[in-house]
């Protein structure tokens, strides 16, 4: 069975994926803990990895019944039909989530120069160093075409 994504409200996906679990339908909703700094202090906060995305995996007969979940607005739809996403992709994903990193040590880079990550969330995954800024580090992950930005 292949996994469909679900669209959700804006900041409900942790609940929309209990209660879809609670109504005995299989579901995945990728977390990952970052730091977060307000003006007065410094905390861990886990949050969903996609905004608004949930995915679930079942029968094609019974996907009007995540529906009855307060929360879901919708199923992502490409070229017409439900986004189906692989079991393999989903192995990665969950694989990739699985480790966390423990330290970043920053080699002599120049830009352009193209690094492969070993530990934590992109283990495995190619990406190019951009810039050193102060305390952060600016990456762009070649297969996501994104900018990751690590902190010190």
């Amino acid at each position: 069975m292949n996994w469909l994504v679900l669209y959700t409200k804006p900041k409900n996906e942790v609940k929309v994926a209990e209660r879809l679990a609670a109504a005995g339908i299989t579901v995945y909703c990728p977390l990952v803990t970052t730091l977060r700094q307000w003006s007065d202090r410094k905390k861990k906060v886990t949050l969903p990895l996609f905004s608004s995305y949930v995915f679930v995996q079942l029968a094609e007969v019974k996907r009007a019944a995540v529906f009855e979940v307060p929360g879901v607005v919708r199923y992502l739809f490409w070229l017409g039909k439900p986004a189906v996403v692989r079991e393999e992709e989903m192995a990665t994903l969950k694989e990739m989530l699985s480790d966390t990193y423990k330290e970043v040590r920053l080699a002599t880079l120049e830009p352009g120069d193209l690094l492969i990550l070993k530990e934590g969330v992109f283990k495995g995954q190619t990406a190019t160093f951009k810039e050193q800024k102060g305390n952060q580090t600016i990456l762009v992950l070649n297969s996501l075409g994104t900018k990751l930005i690590l902190e010190k």
